[in-house]
């Protein structure tokens, strides 16, 4: 991988993808492809009106992604000795990769998000449809009633993919499961109340992403390995401060990205007054006047004077420089742990190659 000196850090050159994340994720997307594929044809055989879902999550798959947690699923595998071919291994990544389209999905009705990956969100899809076929109701809920339950499909074939697994490795699947429904709950919360609490900040990183991104799919690889007992601690210690250098980016690229790479218009974060580290400190310590620009975060009247405006403030504040020497820290932190793990020195090479990019990427 490419690297570029920026700020005083190293950073990943732009748009350089690890070609090992292009072809594991790759992997993922053709098995759960082939699974809806099959499911649209026995369902639309029941009734027509049932292949719109699964044309849904196809589309949303189709649209592209990271696949960050069907890598980190693999190397976890192969950090534990495990098959780098197996099928069973393949199967799981796929199964966290569905379960981040249901979370993605749902994410979009929650915060009334208008685009994804550059393209309409499922619920906004569903109402235009609803609107423009004149059919009876309201076409808003038509259309985020149907979003969620195509996330609920992909729920349920998250699970279906994980058939089979060992009982330690469905333990792992399903505190992954919780400690997701958690972290979306918090940040629901915490946007509500307008929290601007560094510590509840963290929380929410670590559960709504952090977590669910890069520390279980590396136990969950572990334990299809056999060698989650021993490599617990190890991948957590690895796994959890790059975690949270994870969502730390999301964040800067929620205010500062572009959205011709995110595929999300910019500033959505603030218009929805997301709770983050960033803020926090920016509040803390804001002038008065800055202080009650902050205070708007969440309301529906910013307009994009005003978004410019709040990106000065964090920018002129700090915190995104604070944000950036905080990801700088938890990625020699990962490393630090990745030098020492008792794992496959494959593993070792690949993990220390993805670290690079879920701290430094542009979209």
């Amino acid at each position: 991988m490419q690297w570029l000196a920026y700020s005083g850090r190293m950073e990943a050159a732009p748009d350089r993808v690890p070609a090992q994340l292009r072809e594991i994720g790759e992997r993922a997307e053709r098995r759960i492809i082939a699974l809806l594929d099959s499911e649209l044809q026995r369902w639309a055989a029941v009734d027509p009106v049932l292949e719109e879902p699964f044309r849904e999550l196809l589309r949303l798959v189709e649209a592209g992604g990271k696949r960050l947690r069907p890598a980190f699923c693999h190397w976890g595998h192969v950090a534990g000795g495990g098959d780098p071919t197996s099928s069973r291994a393949l199967d799981a990544g796929a199964a966290v990769e569905l379960l981040h389209m249901m979370a993605l999905i749902h994410d979009d009705v929650m915060d009334g998000s208008s685009l994804r990956r550059g393209q309409a969100t499922a619920h906004r899809l569903l109402s235009d449809r609803h609107a423009t076929s004149g059919w009876s109701g309201e076409a808003r809920r038509y259309g985020e009633g149907g979003a969620v339950l195509i996330g609920d499909f992909a729920f349920v074939y998250s699970d279906q993919l994980l058939d089979g697994a060992s009982p330690q490795a469905r333990a792992v699947f399903d505190e992954l499961r919780l400690e997701l429904c958690v972290g979306q709950y918090l940040d629901l919360a915490g946007t509500a109340m307008r929290t601007r609490d560094p510590e509840a900040a963290l929380r929410i990183a670590v559960f709504k992403s952090g977590k669910y991104t890069v520390e279980r799919p590396l136990h969950l690889g572990a334990a299809l390995a056999g060698a989650l007992d021993e490599l617990r601690e190890p991948l957590s210690r690895i796994g959890l401060p790059l975690g949270q250098a994870f969502q730390m980016r999301d964040d800067i690229l929620g205010v500062f990205g572009d959205p011709s790479l995110t595929g999300k218009p910019v500033g959505d974060d603030l218009r929805e007054g997301k709770p983050t580290s960033m803020l926090a400190f920016a509040a803390r310590v804001a002038s008065p006047t800055e202080r009650a620009l902050l205070d708007r975060l969440g309301g529906d009247d910013l307009s994009q004077a005003d978004i410019e405006r709040l990106q000065g403030v964090i920018e002129d504040s700090g915190a995104r420089a604070m944000a950036e020497s905080a990801i700088e820290d938890l990625v020699s932190e990962a490393l630090e742990a990745l030098a020492a793990a008792p794992i496959t020195e494959d593993a070792r090479v690949g993990l220390k190659e993805l670290a690079g990019f879920v701290a430094w990427r542009d979209r």
